[in-house]
């Protein structure tokens, strides 16, 4: 199915992709540095169930404006309270990948009446503070990003499919949407080194367990079990036992042997459990 593409303007910009549906609406956020076009095999499959869909440039990434301050979690939770009011959407699915789930767990806290569920897709648990010996110096070093400015295209597209040899075309070339294609072939990423920053910083200070306590709607929360990195799957394995013991009412699933990008990566996978968690699972808990 085709999406439309458009924009709706919140005071800034956002570039939504829509499908159209007659059930359930599912809004759909992408992680930090990514864009909308990542979620579009899950969509595809949500939308052939006959649900309304819509996934979403968060601001500085994809064709979305990109003012230049405004990268905390409460400028960011506005814009998609401000983006459902205007698209008049009554208490639609969130669902959100790594940044985009902590994204969701702000706006589940600070805006407890708008979302009929949360999904956290390797993310909503993420607690930059709780890494061993962690401190913002070490953790901004090591999560920088690479100079990605000026890469050929073709090179960029040849070395994602050599990280991501089981990923499909279609998951290539919806990773490539994370870039610029300027005249001469090369590549720039949507969101500048700066802006990427300013958004790391408000995750290093986010701390998710005092958050918990303050989400009181229904949480599927699909994490990512890497076998190469035994050690970042044990942070992982604590940080989603506290989300456990801290939600008041939420479901784990685990998606062995699969990267950080499950959405990428296992689309269909995850759009089945989507429907199900829907249908049968805690979203559909009165």
């Amino acid at each position: 199915m085709t999406p439309q593409d458009h924009f709706i303007d919140i005071g800034l910009k956002l570039h939504v992709r829509e499908w159209s549906g007659d059930a359930t609406t599912f809004v759909l956020l992408h992680g930090l540095s990514s864009n909308s076009r990542t979620w579009d095999m899950v969509a595809e499959e949500l939308a052939r169930a006959g649900y309304h869909v819509i996934a979403v440039d968060q601001r500085g990434h994809g064709l979305s404006d990109k003012p230049d301050d405004g990268y905390d979690f409460a400028p960011i939770t506005a814009d998609l309270a401000g983006l459902l009011q205007l698209m008049d959407l009554d208490r639609p699915v969130l669902v959100g990948q790594s940044w985009g789930g902590n994204v969701l767990l702000e706006f589940g806290a600070r805006y407890p009446g708008l979302a009929s569920g949360l999904g956290f897709v390797d993310g909503g648990f993420i607690d930059l503070q709780s890494r061993p010996g962690a401190t913002w110096q070490s953790v901004s070093a090591e999560l920088k990003p690479p100079n990605l400015l000026g890469i050929p295209l073709e090179t960029m597209k040849r070395k994602l499919a050599e990280a991501h040899s089981d990923w499909s075309e279609a998951a290539i070339e919806a990773t490539l949407g994370n870039f610029e294609i300027l005249p001469d072939g090369t590549i720039r990423p949507w969101l500048t080194l700066n802006r990427h920053m300013a958004i790391l910083r408000a995750m290093w200070e986010q701390r998710p367990a005092r958050l918990y306590p303050r989400v009181v709607q229904p949480v599927l929360v699909c994490a990512a079990k890497d076998d190469n990195n035994p050690t970042w799957t044990a942070v992982k394995s604590e940080q989603v036992g506290a989300l456990q013991t801290g939600l008041d009412r939420c479901t784990i699933r685990w998606f062995d042997r699969t990267d950080h990008d499950i959405h990428v990566h296992r689309p269909s996978a995850l759009a089945s459990l989507l429907l199900e968690t829907l249908k049968n699972g805690v979203w559909s808990e009165p």
